[in-house]
Order: structure tokens, then sequence, then C-alpha cells
């Protein structure tokens, strides 16, 4: 019998004939293997629809787990009647689809942290350098349970508050929706932070490139979350799959950028990646 392997997948965002691909190259056996999805399934590659779809079935059928990312709560946020697609974004095909409202409803159920063992922690953008892991699922089931509520008006309060920078310091303090606004930008939208886990969100460069001062990406400061698992995250093209430390690792290749779609194979730590072949 073959062994069975778990694949942590970068930021698909539509790129549907990529994913196929990369899925071919790993040698994928839906039967036996397990994929983790890094979130943003979708936006703004050339068949969001057909990736979110195909990703769905594969969870269905108990082979595949996805965290939210930022685009993946935009497309929900623009199902719901709260922002307008964006022409970028690709994603109108997933709202106009039949089963265009099954398949939001599934990926807004879909949690913003995963936990493949014990020893593993997956998340969009990753964990701020003041959370421990267990302190990081716990608020993210909090986010959790409001986005994928069975009252949908529980979800249209939140989706309605859910844009904004602020606050941009965690406080255990926060409460509503500021704390649930908060949760969600470090999970979804962090790249830099301060020492004291500010976040700044104007930037998305390449690590060579000038940063604010003070701010330096958030893996740059002592983890507490790191200390006792490998923490995984897609988000940041610009890193191109870097491995940040044994205990950190990206996983985003830049497909939709034209660079590649990325599967971090957790038994042995090894990287696959393909080119995106579209472009």
């Amino acid at each position: 019998m073959s062994k069975r392997y778990n694949y942590v997948i970068g930021d698909v965002q539509g790129c549907f004939e990529a994913l196929k691909a990369l899925l071919k190259e790993i040698r994928f056996d839906p039967d036996q293997d397990f994929l983790w999805f890094a979130g943003d399934l979708v936006a703004r590659g050339e068949n969001s629809v057909g990736a979110l779809r195909f990703i769905k079935k594969l969870a269905d059928r108990g082979a595949a787990a996805t965290v939210l990312g930022n685009h993946d709560l935009t497309l929900i946020a623009c199902a719901r009647g709260f922002k307008k697609v964006k022409d970028k974004d690709r994603t109108q095909d997933v709202i106009d689809a039949i089963d265009g409202d099954e398949l939001i409803d599934w990926l807004r159920k879909q949690p913003l942290s995963l936990s493949p063992n014990d020893q593993i922690l997956i998340t969009h953008a990753g964990v701020p350098c003041i959370w421990n892991a267990e302190k990081t699922v716990a608020l993210a089931q909090e986010v959790h349970e409001v986005v994928g509520h069975d009252d949908l008006s529980i979800l249209d309060s939140f989706l309605a508050e859910m844009y904004g920078s602020q606050p941009d310091l965690w406080s255990d303090e926060l409460t509503g929706m500021a704390r649930l606004r908060c949760i969600t930008n470090y999970l979804t939208r962090m790249r830099l932070t301060d020492a004291e886990g500010r976040l700044e969100f104007g930037f998305k460069d390449a690590l060579d490139a000038p940063m604010p001062v003070g701010f330096q990406p958030w893996f740059e400061f002592e983890s507490q979350a790191a200390q006792t698992h490998q923490v995984i995250f897609g988000h940041w093209a610009a890193l191109q799959g870097k491995t940040i430390s044994p205990q950190i690792q990206n996983v985003d290749g830049g497909c939709v950028w034209g660079q590649q779609l990325m599967a971090y194979r957790l038994e042995d730590q090894q990287l696959f990646a393909v080119d995106n072949p579209l472009v």
C-alpha cells in the first residue's frame, strides 16, 4: 500500500489549470492523500468557480480542507451584497453559477485556522508574535462561529463591519465587531507588524524593499506560536514559498502573478512547484 501524504497548497486564486498541473506533479491520490489549502481559493485567476467547485468536492469526500483568506472573505461579502466584485477579481462567475449559493455557503463555513496535527498550525497570513498557538486557534474560532453561523443576519452584521484597519493592535479587552475585525486582519491580511504586534497594511513587496520605520515582517519577531508549532501560511506572493525558519514556512508562490503554485509535503518538508501554464 502506498504511503499517505499531506500537502499544504498555497494561494490558488482561481488558477485551476495550475492546480490540476500541481496535483499531477505530486501524483495526488484523493483516496489516500490529503490537501490542506492555505486560503485564497478564488480571485484573480482564470477559473475561480471551477477551482472552488473542485476543492469543495475534494473536501466533501474527505480529501481536502481549507482556511479562509482575505479574497475568500471578499467573495462572501460580494455575494451578500456588501461589496461590488472588482473586475480584476474575476469572481462574478461564482456568484452567477447555478450552484453559486451552495459554493459560497460551503466556503463561509470554513475555518480561519487548521491544525493537521498537534505540531502544525495553518492560517492564511500567519500568526502575530504576540499570540501562541492555543490562543490563535481560539480567536480564529470566534470569527468562524460568526462567519459560518446558520443565522445569516449574524454573518451580515459582521460583513458590514469587516473592512477597516482599526484597531491595528490586539488587546484582550477588545469586544464586538472591533475584536472580530482585528482577529480577521491578523489572520488574513497581516504582513508587517511592530514589536508590539501593531499591524501595517500598506506594504506588499519583497523582503529587500524599504519598509516603514519600526515595522518588520511578522515572522522577524520572536514567535510564541512557533515555539510549539510549525506555522505554515500563504498570502505574501513576494515571498515565493520561502522557508523562514524550520518552524515557519510560506507556501504562496505567486501563481496568479505569473509565478508558481506550490505544495509543501508535511511528511518530509519537500516543496513542489509548477509554473502557471496559462502565463
